[in-house]
């Protein structure tokens, strides 16, 4: 039996973006080279995790507006299509604003 993982690839080259949290408004400002969930934690909002590697779908989020850079090999493209992503792996572009459902 041979079993390999591989994890999504650092961010390089990565631009700042902002997530607002739906439930409360609170806008998180996310790092040219951090996660989401790393930036969620960093403000004190409590997010599901487990992996942070993108493999177990535990941070799985719907994203209510905004366009997401998908950096994970688990959503399915009807997944993706419906708005949803993985926290500890996926961004958004340059400047975009997030809406999650948190």
């Amino acid at each position: 039996l041979h079993f390999e993982r591989f994890a999504a690839p650092p961010v390089v080259a990565g631009e700042p973006f902002t997530a607002t949290v739906a439930s409360t408004g609170n806008a998180v400002s996310v790092a040219a080279d951090e996660t989401l969930l790393a930036a969620l934690q960093r403000a004190g909002i409590a997010a599901p995790y487990s992996c942070q590697q993108g493999f177990c779908g535990t941070c799985r989020t719907r994203v209510l507006n905004g366009v997401v850079q998908h950096r994970d090999t688990l959503l399915t493209t009807p997944e993706r299509d419906s708005g949803m992503m993985l926290t500890c792996v996926s961004r958004a572009p340059a400047g975009e604003q997030l809406i999650v459902d948190l």
